[in-house]
């Protein structure tokens, strides 16, 4: 994907638990696929980055129903995770999700109180790869929690700094008073 996206003149991040690993600098467990987030907005650039590329769109939004996505057909809420493969004889490999923003700040699709700025959920790999700060990432995984969610909880707590904390936790007390990782993160 850094690949395909380097040079794009719109923000993107590796998201998901490969994000986690980039954050914490080693890998946890293997994956199917590989996360990408581009904000809604950024949506026909990034289709352009993946030209040649077979793309399905979930719809209706979280379910197991793809469609092809069109080539410069506009995505609409609340359709936001794409599927990819470099072709339709291949597995798929990328999960394409379209996030929304509002000028220069992210706004989280799930509750548009929950909010950063833009420039704020941007981190680096060492080869300059932009992932997704691992309090956002891990605000979307708590919301169903699996196995695999715990173990990236568990692995990036201790190297999340007081601000960070205090972004998840608050964001936790928005989308889900009383969720325990608001406790731990205490």
């Amino acid at each position: 994907m850094a690949g395909l996206f380097k040079g794009a003149d719109f923000p993107w991040w590796i998201a998901g638990g490969r994000a986690i690993e980039l954050f914490i600098g080693h890998e946890l467990r293997t994956h199917g696929d590989l996360d990408v987030l581009v904000l809604r907005r950024d949506q026909a650039r990034a289709q352009k980055c993946l030209a040649g590329w077979d793309l399905h769109v979930a719809d209706p939004s979280g379910s197991r129903k793809l469609r092809r996505w069109g080539f410069g057909e506009a995505l609409e809420e609340p359709l936001h995770d794409i599927w990819c493969r470099r072709s339709p004889a291949e597995p798929w490999s990328v999960q394409l999700m379209l996030d929304e923003a509002v000028g220069g700040e992210w706004v989280s699709r799930r509750d548009l109180r929950v909010r950063m700025p833009i420039e704020r959920l941007s981190r680096f790999a060492e080869d300059g790869t932009p992932y997704l700060t691992p309090e956002v990432q891990l605000f979307y995984k708590a919301k169903e929690t699996r196995e695999k969610d715990e173990v990236d909880f568990e692995a990036v707590l201790p190297l999340l700094s007081r601000d960070q904390r205090a972004w998840l936790v608050g964001a936790l007390e928005v989308t889900q008073p009383g969720h325990p990782w608001g406790r731990r993160l205490q």
